[in-house]
């Protein structure tokens, strides 16, 4: 009597289908989770930069402005310039108190002068040796540059050092002729500090750019004031930039620093450029709110708790001269992580997958 309806069952196509998809779905989350730490992947990359607020050092009024809007500017270049006539007469005011000062000591003040404002040029000098060497070292460090652009940094610093060094023992023997009376007054030295500010903040009124880079968000205009470090318009430094993936905590198990990757920007479609995870961040702010010096208890308002995401570091393999053009501060960036290894069937399923999504991008 039973025979007909286990032959019934054997034959019910739904069945198999259910058993199909409870397989299918099985191998789907074995596949997921494999892929999660074998070869973790992210579309919630972000082009980032060094970006910083360009600011005068002293406050004035704009005489003019040397750059447009997104402009391309090279080390060194002017920006823009403030009034420079207050600067001026605050600098002859402190050469003639120096004067004034040594001739009180029954002295000379044209070498001591002279040799003030050689110690003023050769320590603006070493100050932005010092910081564009301490910038190329990094990248160095970090492979982006080469070698000889490392030997060319300590080079123009230790030029620099020696500058500086001649400066000051030229400066010193103009102190020495003044004679033990001069050499010590307090009135001197003090007129010779006043000069060398007002030296250094002529100098600030012109704004240069710090190294390579781009400037943006330039809203500045003739005859408009600006104070002491008051943010004046945005640097770009395209010299030093990396893509910031963020990865769920799960997906970090196997990864690690020196990491292949390969990466997909939104703006250059069809192509897939490799890269390698240059850190890990070590944490992020969870958002949560203190009042009156304990943490407020946020209460649950879903089932399940989204997963947190920590940012990792990645840099585009060969270094700047690698970036292409079309690329902004900002933009999307897909990647893959190939954490266990790129000869393995999981990663070549997450390399083709990243492959079929480079052509997709060309209309999304």
């Amino acid at each position: 009597m039973n025979q007909p309806e286990d032959s019934h069952n054997a034959k019910n196509p739904a069945r198999a289908v259910a058993m199909g998809v409870v397989l299918f779905t099985v191998l789907g989350i074995v596949l997921y989770a494999l892929t999660d730490r074998i070869a973790p992947s992210s579309a919630r990359g972000i082009v980032s930069a060094n970006v910083v607020q360009i600011a005068p050092r002293v406050s004035g009024e704009v005489t003019q402005v040397f750059v447009q809007d997104d402009a391309v500017v090279e080390e060194g270049d002017p920006l823009f310039e403030l009034d420079a006539q207050p600067f001026e007469l605050a600098r002859r005011q402190a050469e003639a108190n120096l004067s004034t000062t040594v001739q009180n000591v029954d002295a000379s003040s044209a070498s001591l002068v002279a040799a003030q404002a050689a110690v003023t040029q050769a320590r603006a000098t070493l100050e932005n040796a010092r910081a564009q060497a301490n910038r190329s070292l990094r990248l160095v460090e970090r492979g982006i540059a080469s070698e000889a652009r490392g030997d060319t940094a300590r080079s123009e610093l230790a030029d620099a050092e020696a500058g500086l060094a001649t400066a000051e023992a030229n400066l010193e023997s103009a102190r020495v002729q003044l004679g033990p009376e001069g050499q010590d007054n307090p009135a001197v030295e003090a007129a010779q500090a006043a000069l060398e500010r007002a030296q250094y903040d002529l100098t600030s009124t012109t704004v240069r750019a710090p190294h390579f880079g781009v400037v943006t968000n330039v809203r500045l205009a003739d005859g408009q004031f600006l104070g002491a470090g008051s943010p004046a318009l945005t640097f770009i430094d395209t010299e030093a930039a990396w893509i910031t993936v963020d990865l769920r905590e799960n997906q970090l198990q196997y990864i690690k620093p020196g990491d292949p990757v390969t990466l997909l920007f939104d703006a250059v479609p069809g192509r897939i450029y490799d890269g390698r995870v240059q850190s890990i961040a070590w944490g992020i702010s969870p958002g949560r709110s203190v009042q009156d010096g304990l943490v407020i208890n946020a209460p649950a308002s879903r089932w399940f708790e989204p997963a947190r995401r920590m940012p990792v570091r990645v840099e585009l393999a060969g270094g700047m001269e690698s970036w292409p053009i079309e690329v902004r501060v900002g933009g999307k960036v897909h990647a893959v992580v190939y954490a266990g290894g790129e000869g393995n069937p999981i990663s070549w399923l997450a390399r083709l997958s990243q492959r079929i999504r480079s052509y997709t991008t060309y209309l999304h």
